[in-house]
Formats: C-alpha cells, structure tokens, sequence
C-alpha cells in the first residue's frame, strides 16, 4: 500500500522537517490518521523530559497486528509477506502472504489462549531466524501479550536474567538453530536457564533440527502438537485485542555488556507510527519491493526492519536463517539474485567482511533489482562506504547511513534514499520530528556548523522509550537525568559545514590522550584507510606520561611479514590523518575482534586485555566466536 506521507523530494522534505518542529502535535496527527484505530486519541502528545514521562495518542485504541496483516488482507492478500530462506542452499525457501499469515498467527495466537496467556503477560522468545519466530511475536501482539525476544546466541545465565527481570511465565523456543556449520541447542540452553526460573509455567518447543531434548511433563509442549489440538477445535480467528496506545508492545533487552541487563519497554501505538513512518521514507518504500534486512530479529533492527514497520507498509520482508559467508562468501549475493531484492539493509561489519574476499563472489550474479543499500548498527567509514556503492550498488543505488539506537525504536538521523543529500560516512539528516543538538560535558549547546559534541535528542519522538521495565528511575537517570530537558544518546557526533551528522563514537570510547579527546571511531577510520587493512578497534590503556595511551587491534588482509614495518606504516597513516597525538602506542595485529551479532564490538574486554587483565570478562557466549578472546589474548603486547 502507499501512504501519503512519503516524502518525495528535497523540498518536500524541508517542510516536513519545519512542521514538524513548528507544529508537532498536527504534524504527527496527520501521520497517525493514515493507521488503522479502534478509537482516535485524545490528545497527540505529553511529554515531560524531567520525569522521563512520554504518552503519545492519548486514549487512542487499536492493534498493531490490524496494521500488520488485517488491512492488508482485502487488496493485497496474495502478496508474499514474508518470504525465507534457509540456512541451507538445499532447503526451499518459504513464501509466506498476508492471508497465509493472518492464518498462522490466529492460529498460533489460540494456541497461547490455551496455554493460559493473557493480555499483559510476559513472553520471552529464544528461536532461530524462522518463519515461527514473527509469527510468535504477532500472535502476543494479537491477544495483547508482551513479547521479550532474545537473540539465540545468548547464554543460560543471560536468559535467566531476563526472564527474572521480566517475571516470565512463558517461553517459545525451538529445539535447536542452524547458524553457518553449527546447531545451536536451544532448548537445552533454555533447561539451564530455567534451573533458577521455577516460575515459568509453560514452555512452547517447534521442532527444527530434530536435536535430542527434555520435555518435561505438564511444563513443555511441542508446537505442532499444540497446533493440532487448535485445528480440532476449529481454528476460530482470533478477535485482536483492543490495546490503548501506551501499552507495551514488548520488551527488548540491551546487551548487558555492563551490569544488569535494561529492559527497554515500547508502546503499542506511537512505536508503529514512528517506525512505519521512517521506513517509508528513508527506503523509499514502493508497492511490490523486497526488503531484506540481514539482521537478527533478537535485535530492534529485526523487530523493526524486518517485522513490524515492513509489515505495516504492506511489504515483503526478506528473513534469512544463517550466515552472510556460508557456506560461501557469495551466499548474500545469491540471495539477492534468488529473490530479486530491492533494498539492501546492513551492518558495515558485514560490508567489511565481504570486503576481505574481493570481488570473486559476485561472479555470475544479478545484482540488477537492487534500489536502495542501507547501513545500520556502527559507523561506516568512507573504504566500506565507496566499496559498497562501486561493487554492490553499481554506483546506481543510493546508501542510507542509519543512526538510531534500541531506545529510540525506529531511525532518527539518515538521508532518505535519493530524495535527500548523501555523504559517505554521515548520517547527514535528522527525520522530522528528530531535533539533534550537539552540547558540551557541561550540557551547554554548541551551536553553528564545523563542530564537534555530544550527541543529544532536544524533541520528542513517538517512539522514544517509554521505561525500562520495572526500573523507570533507570530509565531516567540513564537517558534524561544527564543533561537537562534533553534525551541523552551517549554518541559523540560531530556536524560539518553542511549541518550533516556524523557519529563518531560512544563518549566512553573517547581517549584522553595528554589532555587530547581523541574518538576513537575516528581513530579507527584513519587506521583502516591503510593499505591491507580490514578492520580495527582502539582502546585506551594507563599510560605514564600520557595519561591514556592508545591501544589497536587490527585485522590485515594478510598475514603481516615484518608486523614491526608495518606497525610503523600505520601509524605514520593515522599522524598523517588525524595528527602525531593520535598514533596508536601499541599495535596487535589479530584475526578477529570479539563481537556481538549485532556487530558492536564489546571494548571491555579488548580495554581490560589492554590493560592486562586477563579474566572476568563477563559473559562472552554472547560473542559471534568467542574463541577469539583467547587468541588475542595470547598475542598481546
């Protein structure tokens, strides 16, 4: 389907962007009265930084999945909704429509009525990449339950820790996943998990690899058996249930990578505004496009851009259920030309990684259908950005760079695909409705272009984070409490001539260098403009006379044949870029960093092998391959 607001030119979007902040309330409205609503709202907005206190749509009532699958289901029931592709080559892919879903999802939703699930509880979700795993999520939606997905590389304790948090009652999950060459035991991992969780009371298992399980009676049943049962009584579709704007939609839980996991709580309605909104537009979303985003849906970008705002467009959404790499590096290009993809969406860790195999693995693909490329999760620097644009895009696809984050729910700086200006390694644009400001670390505005700060959010937006469950003081002292009537991002952002953003990092990953503020995204961007060089990470470490000395890590296309030479190369690389004050003192040339799927690479551990502590990492099952803290390690300097 097509909304009208899509903004279709430089202009349009100019005078979005001045309404917006002008006149937020009608701005909004006018975007909110192109969903479905069992009741319109009351009041558009209230919102109160201070308290951390945000209510969109007041007293609007209505269901998400109406948005998602009912509407669709008249005019467009024949087109695939989703569409899956497996781990395996061999495996057929699955074609899933709107009318197929609508089945599945009533279908599964009566199955959580029989299980006992009501409006309100918790349901945490610890599949592979399957068709099931949306459908779940839909059917909580459906019947008002909140769903709290975990990403499946998590580990017993950490899933423990969740389902505490949330007061989880009911799991879905899968008997195992395939990732690449690997079963991952799900269920087994979820017995462990639930050794310390005596409270749940149901666990819904869907058979996938056949690996052996526990199934303990009166506790876990088998989906398909649970299915059965729901054809034997009819299969009656299920009323969706009336939801006001401000319940939560679900629960999505940060890494964890320090402290106790934060659960970030989002709402029924102001979420599926928000997100719709900006998929529309920044992917110049048009009927009949393949949208494939290579996330896990354990992640926000899943829960996003593959289900919730695709959905609600009327797209297609591309699931994939294994590796961009295996069991070749041509399997991304493959799917592409399989299912004729229109919009690419990314993490430049991926890019990178494609990268290192050159341009073999495009042989005798058709790339032709590509539209749009899209970036998200970590800043790309300008050798990913070109190299993606020259060898995937053709030089014909414009790029989004995304900037948003778990708390904001949808994308809230990038320029929208060849309507607005684009930059390699800028997230150029704020949306409308998104006021960006750059302030200093006391909080005072740093105010025209050429600049450098931190990163804040000075307007509300329908999505912002509503609460982190069960701690709403958490959320405020983390988000709001730091600078005043402001949403704090913990990026570090700098704004060139042009008013273009470009995030240049966490402020924690800032160094101190002899009273030197050195980012380290930048340090990283100048140590990968050298030849032969992949990928970096750059952390600090106590230094005697500097105060922080520099620490890399680096990735080389080849094994480095006088690593000492080379050492020198780069940083005289990096004084040429950034300036002598920003070479690196020490140099680790490595295989890999350690990283979670989501491609953020957890600095702690790097920062502590630094520094020469050697254990407490915390917990690394969360890692891609955690095999690799081991062998940087043993090679440190």
């Amino acid at each position: 389907m097509e909304y009208g607001f899509q903004i279709k030119s430089f202009e349009e979007y100019k005078e979005a962007y001045r309404q917006s902040l002008e006149q937020p309330e009608e701005f909004w409205a006018g975007i909110a009265d192109e969903f479905l609503w069992r009741r319109k709202w009351d009041k558009v907005m209230e919102c109160d930084f201070k308290k951390a206190d945000f209510k969109w749509f007041i007293n609007g009532k209505l269901n998400i999945t109406e948005n998602c699958i009912d509407r669709h289901l008249l005019h467009d029931g024949d087109t695939p909704a989703i569409i899956w592709e497996s781990n395996s080559k061999e495996e057929a892919s699955r074609v899933i429509t709107y009318k197929d879903l609508y089945f599945r999802v009533n279908q599964f939703a009566n199955v959580l009525k029989n299980s006992g699930v009501k409006k309100g509880d918790r349901v945490c979700i610890y599949m592979g990449m399957v068709p099931e795993l949306p459908i779940a999520m839909l059917a909580c939606a459906r019947i008002g339950a909140i769903h709290s997905v975990i990403f499946g590389g998590f580990s017993a304790q950490s899933i423990a820790d969740r389902l505490k948090d949330a007061n989880v009652e009911f799991i879905i999950t899968c008997d195992g996943a395939f990732r690449g060459g690997k079963d991952i035991p799900l269920k087994n991992i979820v017995d462990d998990a639930l050794t310390t969780c005596q409270f749940v009371k149901k666990v819904i298992v869907l058979l996938r690899t056949h690996t052996p399980v526990s199934m303990i009676k009166g506790r876990d049943k088998w989906w398909h058996e649970e299915i059965k049962k729901v054809e034997a009584q009819g299969n009656s579709p299920v009323t969706a249930e009336e939801m006001d704007s401000e319940d939560p939609l679900f629960i999505l839980y940060t890494s964890g990578s320090t402290g106790k996991p934060k659960g970030v709580v989002h709402s029924s309605a102001g979420y599926m505004v928000y997100t719709t909104y900006t998929f529309v537009n920044v992917f110049q979303y048009k009927p009949g496009d393949v949208h494939f985003c290579t996330a896990d849906i354990g992640w926000v970008t899943g829960h996003t851009y593959i289900l919730y705002s695709v959905l609600c467009a009327g797209g297609t959404s591309l699931m994939f259920e294994g590796m961009l790499t295996w069991p070749d590096p041509g399997r991304l290009w493959d799917i592409v030309d399989k299912h004729k993809v229109n919009v690419l969406l990314t993490v430049p860790t991926a890019i990178r990684s494609l990268m290192a195999f050159g341009l073999t693995p495009f042989k005798g693909k058709n790339l032709s259908s590509l539209k749009v490329l899209g970036t998200c999760g970590e800043p790309i620097n300008e050798e990913a950005w070109r190299w993606y644009n020259e060898n995937v895009g053709k030089s014909r696809c414009p790029i989004v760079d995304t900037w948003w984050q778990t708390e904001n729910g949808g994308i809230m700086i990038a320029n929208l695909a060849g309507v607005t200006p684009s930059k390699p390694g800028y997230s150029t644009l704020p949306l409308p409705g998104v006021l960006p400001v750059l302030v200093d670390e006391h909080g005072n505005e740093i105010m025209g272009n050429s600049v450098s700060g931190y990163l804040c959010i000075k307007s509300p937006w329908p999505a912002i984070i509503r609460t982190t469950y069960n701690d709403h003081e958490r959320c405020r002292l983390n988000y709001f409490a730091t600078y005043e009537n402001m949403y704090f991002t913990g990026d570090g952002a700098y704004r060139d001539e042009n008013g273009f953003y470009r995030i240049t990092g966490r402020v924690d990953d800032v160094l101190n260098v002899s009273a030197h503020r050195i980012g380290t995204a930048e340090l990283e961007n100048a140590i990968n403009m050298h030849t032969g060089v992949i990928e970096s990470a750059v952390v600090g470490y106590p230094h005697e006379l500097k105060g922080q000395g520099i620490y890399a890590y680096v990735i080389m296309e080849k094994k480095p044949v006088g690593p000492e030479l080379i050492a020198e190369d780069i940083r005289a690389t990096v004084a040429r870029i950034i300036g002598p004050i920003a070479k690196p003192d020490k140099i680790q040339f490595v295989n890999g960093l350690p990283k979670t799927p989501s491609g953020k690479i957890m600095r702690r551990i790097l920062r502590k092998i630094a520094e020469g502590e050697m254990k407490q990492f915390g917990d690394t099952t969360i890692l891609l391959d955690p095999s690799v803290v081991d062998e940087i390690k043993k090679g440190r300097i």
